[in-house]
């Protein structure tokens, strides 16, 4: 029996709030002003309205805001010491987090914004506009057309897209998240660990849908919030990972399952995909083909980790992974991208499953320190054990990139789950 007290481990919601706003206020004191630094800005605008909330913005508010207010503007300059003034010109205010920078009795809103910008003087104000990253692309375009008539030419001409600023905001991690991150994957390997196990499946009567409720009913259960759909699927032989029509869901013995699952706790996403092997009558581990292909997509994601280097592009350590890993006779599928306040979050793609020869845009982006990925990756073997049928190994683990070395954040698969 697997002994499960996660969701007597997780924190309840009001013990969160504390955990959060502290990485906040670090995050604003310590890793906004290097960014503006970097991206060579000594403005950055937020501008957004309640329920057509900018991308960003949640990751900049305080617990236990669950949206904007009304109009939500957040103004932040660079000042010559180095540190950031953080402004909200909004009717409510954000408390210690930033300084109320408007008084509605006193003046409109959107002239007191032009009033704050002209003093400062800012020589660049980064805007959340973009055709690449929607992350960065949060300022609609009521909202620009607004702005502009506010600013007026002379002040929005020193605009520029801000796009880079959002990215690297959302991706990079502090080391107090990066301490607590790999117990989010535990939790996450756990998950899968009991779902994949007799607890959950009785061959013959439990259906691919059925585990895909109760990992929803565990979620819940836990106190976090899935942010896609789970899925499970079955390999067989007879039945493979092309198949379109007719697929059988009644998991039996002889199946190669597969799920996909994450979640979100104290704000950061989970994603992870792994495999079990359903054992026949007789059966004590699974057939050696399965064993070996599970081994091969192992080995992709060794080679896959030794070439996330810090400065290449998601489409260079694309190129990097496929090469190596063809001369070395695995047929490789790359999808990863970046983890973190979002499963599919900012930061470099790197391959797409449907674009292995790279991503524009987004997979221009190039790799940084301190961030966190989702190793997303699949090869196909054939197994001789079902008449050389070829199967597809898909798995998906979570890696930090720190001090220029990947590491994983609480190991991966190496070995089938058995049923």
């Amino acid at each position: 029996m697997i002994d499960l007290s996660y969701s007597a481990k997780r924190l309840p919601l009001r013990q969160q709030l504390p955990v959060r706003n502290n990485w906040l206020r670090q995050r604003l004191d310590e890793l906004l002003p290097p960014l503006m630094v970097r991206e060579g800005f000594d403005m950055w605008l937020i501008v957004c309205r309640e329920y057509n909330e900018d991308p960003v913005l949640m990751s900049l508010l305080p617990q236990p805001a669950l949206s904007a207010r009304r109009r939500t503007i957040l103004l932040f300059t660079l000042r010559e010491d180095g540190t950031v003034e953080r402004l909200s010109l909004d009717r409510y205010g954000w408390g210690e987090f930033y300084a109320r920078g408007w008084n509605p009795d006193e003046e409109e809103q959107w002239a007191c914004l032009a009033r704050i910008v002209r003093e400062r003087n800012p020589r660049r104000i980064g805007l959340n506009q973009s055709a690449v990253f929607a992350f960065g692309d949060g300022l609609s375009h009521t909202e620009h057309t607004l702005l502009a008539q506010a600013l007026g030419p002379d002040l929005m001409a020193r605009t520029a897209s801000a796009e880079r600023l959002a990215v690297g905001w959302l991706e990079s991690r502090l080391t107090a998240e990066l301490i607590v991150y790999p117990s989010l994957i535990e939790m996450g390997h756990a998950l899968i660990s009991e779902a994949f196990s007799s607890n959950v499946i009785t061959p013959g009567i439990t259906t691919t849908e059925d585990v895909v409720w109760w990992f929803r009913d565990k979620m819940q259960a836990w106190g976090v919030q899935p942010w896609f759909q789970p899925s499970v699927e079955i390999q067989a032989h007879g039945q493979g990972f092309e198949a379109q029509t007719a697929v059988r869901s009644l998991i039996l013995p002889g199946d190669l399952l597969h799920c996909d699952v994450g979640f979100h706790y104290l704000g950061l996403a989970t994603d992870q995909q792994q495999h079990a092997y359903v054992l026949r009558a007789g059966e004590t581990a699974a057939p050696e083909g399965l064993t070996a292909a599970l081994a091969q997509a192992n080995r992709l994601q060794d080679i896959h980790m030794a070439q996330m280097q810090v400065g290449r592009t998601g489409n260079e350590v694309l190129a990097a992974v496929r090469q190596q890993a063809i001369a070395e006779g695995l047929t490789p599928c790359v999808y990863s991208h970046p983890l973190g306040y979002h499963g599919h979050a900012a930061g470099p793609t790197i391959g797409l499953w449907d674009k292995q020869g790279g991503v524009p845009g987004n997979g221009d982006y190039p790799l940084h320190d301190n961030t966190c990925y989702s190793i997303e990756l699949n090869v196909e073997a054939a197994v001789p054990e079902w008449g050389n049928q070829r199967v597809r190994i898909a798995l998906e683990e979570d890696a930090a990139l720190v001090n220029g070395e990947m590491r994983w954040l609480h190991g991966r698969q190496e070995k089938l789950h058995l049923i």
